[in-house]
Order: structure tokens, then sequence, then C-alpha cells
């Protein structure tokens, strides 16, 4: 288990990095051999280890290839940064916290957030899957130039009534999960038979059975290749036992119950923009899907930041 008391000193940190990317041995990043060679270390951080490769001549050290290459803050305050973005402080608590400047906080926020989203696994769902969208109020905080001339809104943090849209400040978030599996969410522009078709196909097998509402874009799911089940809300209809064997299986609550988190989970970051809330869905959906907390979740996080990407500085 990755230990916070263990990644306040520099050198523990290293040690966690190769503990974690290296389990069997130092290996290049270019071409995977671990015909390795130590040439000391940084000269700006002594606790990080520099290598070069025998096999294909590359030199590389502890960072390269991962989103804490070239960073001025110490790995010390990016491991503290991660685990309390992981405990869903906000970026501000997490800067005060950690005595930064606020602007380097976002950044750093952004950098992991977007390490995460990008790194994650995407899901291939089948068996019995929901699908359910919802919107939440999100404009374009931090951008004056998308707001000019744009109507004040009249009810505190409300955006325009009826289904949202982009346009309206309300987008929506079209969900998928699995039951007893993973999750998968995304914004879009708005919710249309040819705006979820793509999303549906990417991550749902053909043939599984899908449970929705009565919304009517989904009334197409069986000609796209799936068994469709719905519910009617309207109706004060939540759940139906259609084989009658006293289990109400047709129904979209493992959904309905996601949403809440999401929901609760958003609340500390308030005012997110539309820019920025990609990101906080793709972390929050990382966090549901491995299914750890705490101390579990910084070491799976970890991981994941840790595997090595071709970057411009240093490309693989």
């Amino acid at each position: 288990m990755c230990r916070l008391n263990n990644l306040i000193d520099e050198s523990k940190c290293y040690e966690e990095v190769r503990r974690i990317r290296w389990p069997n041995g130092v290996r290049c990043p270019g071409c995977t051999s671990n015909k390795i060679t130590q040439r000391g270390r940084n000269h700006r951080q002594q606790a990080c280890r520099r290598y070069t490769c025998k096999n294909c001549g590359k030199r590389f050290d502890d960072l390269t290839g991962t989103i804490f290459m070239g960073r001025h803050q110490p790995l010390s305050v990016w491991f503290a940064y991660l685990y309390l973005m992981g405990l869903n402080q906000s970026n501000r608590q997490i800067a005060e916290e950690l005595n930064l400047n606020e602007s380097d906080g976002q950044a750093m926020a952004e950098a992991l957030r977007g390490g995460i989203v990008k790194r994650r696994s995407k899901a291939r769902m089948s068996g019995v899957v929901e699908c359910d969208e919802v919107y939440v109020v999100a404009g374009h905080k931090g951008r004056p130039d998308r707001i000019r001339g744009r109507a004040p809104r009249r009810r505190r943090l409300q955006g325009a009534p009826g289904r949202g849209t982009l346009a309206k400040e309300k987008p929506p978030i079209f969900g998928m999960i699995e039951r007893g599996g993973a999750v998968r969410i995304v914004m879009l522009e708005n919710v249309q038979q040819q705006t979820i078709r793509p999303l549906i196909e990417a991550t749902i097998e053909p043939g599984t059975v899908v449970n929705t509402d009565e919304y009517v874009i989904y009334a197409a799911l069986p000609r796209w290749g799936y068994v469709h089940k719905s519910v009617c809300h309207s109706r004060g209809e939540y759940a139906r036992d259609e084989d009658g064997d006293g289990f109400h299986e047709v129904h979209v609550n493992t959904m309905e119950g996601f949403w809440s988190l999401l929901r609760s989970w958003l609340r500390p970051h308030r005012g997110i923009s539309q820019e920025k809330l990609p990101l906080y869905l793709g972390f929050f959906e990382f966090v549901h899907n491995v299914r750890r907390r705490g101390q579990a979740l910084l070491g799976s996080l970890l991981e994941t930041l840790l595997q090595p990407v071709a970057c411009p500085q240093n490309p693989i």
C-alpha cells in the first residue's frame, strides 16, 4: 500500500516511483530493455536517479515520460496534492493546505486530472447496462470573452429551464453503467440520437440489454442492435418485474444513484466552467471505477499517472 507518511520525504517519493514504475527492475522507456547502467543523479534533485540504456543508448531518469517530468514543484508536493484531490478537496483548499500560489495549484490540478483522464482505461460493457442523462450548470468561468453580452441569469446558480445544452450553460452529462461493473460519463453538446449513438456503440457490446427511462431518443436502441427495456417515470413507474420472479429488474436506479454521488462530489468545486468540467467528470469516473479510497486510491492514481507517454521535451 502507498502510505502518505512515506511520501513526505523526497527520497521516499522517488523510491515509491521506482517501486510502482519498475517492479521488476529498471527498464528503458524507449525500447523496454533491462540492460541499464546508472549514471549518477539529477543535479537539481539528488533523489532522482539517471540511467543509460545499453541497447538503444537512450538517457532517462526516474520521471522521464511521466507528467511529473520537468516540474518545478518537489515530487512530495505533487504526491500530497494528488492525495488531497482523492479526498475531494477543492483546488483552493489544497493550495492553502500546501502553501501554494492559487494559480500554481490550479495548474497542478489540471495536469493531474488531465493525466488521469488521458491514461484511464475505457470500459466495454455487456450484461445489463443502464443509460441516463443529467444536467448541471456550467458557464464560462474565467472567460470574459465568452460571456460578454450574455443576459444575466435570473436565478442564482441555475441555467435556462428545460433540457440543457452547452449553449444554455446547462450541459448534459450522458452516463452508462454496467450493473456490478464500470461507469462511463461524457459531457455532450446536447442529448440527441446522433450524439449518443457513437458513445453507446463504442462502449456497449451489441445485443446487450439496455435499460432507460421513457425519453424518446432511446427508441432507436433496437435498430442499433440492443435489447431495449424502459420505465416510465411520468406515470410513477421506477422499477418493473417482467418475468414474475419478484425481482424488479427493469430500472435505471443504479444510474440515478450514481448521479447523486456525482452531484455531491461536484458540490465543493463551485463554479466549474464548461472547459474544465470534462476533466472533473473523467477524474470522478476513474475514482468510481477503481473502487478505492484514501491511501489505496493514492496508489491507484500513482500507478496510472506513472504510465509513460511520449512528450515533446523527451519523446519515447
